[in-house]
């Protein structure tokens, strides 16, 4: 599909910003759908937010992706905010919509749910109780799209009991003692990890998987490494696991969407050249 009269752009904005895959995975898409156009880093510092998402329809952009630190920033830039993107807190996607207007919204919910069922053939989210370990921005999104799967069961275990309240508060889940996730899991259909234990040099999970039942789907945020600490002995016990790679490319596909008229697949190919970079 060609787009002869305008070349297509999107980005995304956060600070530090190379980091990001999102580039190789949008500009993967474009060439794969033939369209001209191309998908940038940003390097956007918070003080100057405002000004990048109100530069957006002057300079031709279908919209961009947002990062740390301004995925909560941007909700009280931009026109308007989906429920889901509300009720999260946060937003990862501006839409630049037709009347120059912008629209926010957060498709980490659906990427992660979709991962899930992508990767775990079978996998239903009201299959039995849910274990979300963490209670940060990773946390409400896997609340937000496992409560529209269906999940009625969401229990939450953070060190922090503050914070696991006000998920509690807002979402409906349970709260869990931190002293009793070794326990807790016992069960659990599925336990998933939204810290960052286990990512980079950070340390392992301190959690003992010895209750957790062989039939429990253990997830994990994290996708650097491929095989956290968590996933590597939860695989070692026979359990099904999942990282956090098809979270992102999930959530990417909504945006990609919206952006240039096209819902692109996960394809071998966009693994490879993804898992290339990591």
């Amino acid at each position: 599909m060609q787009q002869p009269d305008r070349y297509l752009m999107a980005g995304v904005m956060g600070y530090p910003i190379m980091h990001s895959r999102s580039p190789v995975l949008h500009n993967y898409w474009l060439r794969e759908h033939g369209l001209s156009g191309v998908y940038v880093p940003l390097a956007v510092k918070p003080e100057g937010l405002a000004a990048a998402l109100r530069a957006l329809p002057a300079l031709g952009f279908s919209g961009c992706n947002l990062t740390m630190p301004l995925k909560e920033l941007a909700l009280s830039i931009v026109d308007r905010v989906s429920p889901i993107a509300r009720q999260i807190g946060a937003m990862n996607c501006v839409i630049v919509a037709p009347d120059g207007s912008l629209e926010g919204h957060n498709f980490e919910a659906f990427g992660y749910a979709e991962s899930l069922a992508q990767e775990v053939p079978g996998w239903t989210a009201d299959a039995g109780p849910v274990i979300v370990i963490g209670a940060g921005g990773g946390a409400r999104a896997v609340i937000a799209g496992l409560a529209d799967r269906g999940a009625t069961d969401i229990r939450v275990c953070n060190r922090s009991s503050a914070r696991a309240e006000q998920l509690a508060a807002e979402f409906g889940v349970k709260v869990l003692s931190w002293d009793r996730r070794h326990d807790a899991i016992a069960e659990a259909a599925l336990l998933v990890n939204t810290t960052n234990q286990g990512m980079g040099k950070e340390q392992a999970l301190d959690l003992d998987l010895a209750k957790l039942p062989s039939s429990t789907v253990v997830s994990d945020l994290i996708y650097v490494p491929r095989e956290t600490p968590l996933l590597a002995a939860a695989r070692a016990r026979g359990n099904r696991t999942v990282n956090g790679l098809g979270m992102l490319l999930n959530q990417a596909r909504p945006a990609f969407k919206n952006w240039f008229g096209v819902m692109p697949e996960i394809t071998p190919g966009l693994r490879a050249a993804i898992e290339a970079t990591l």
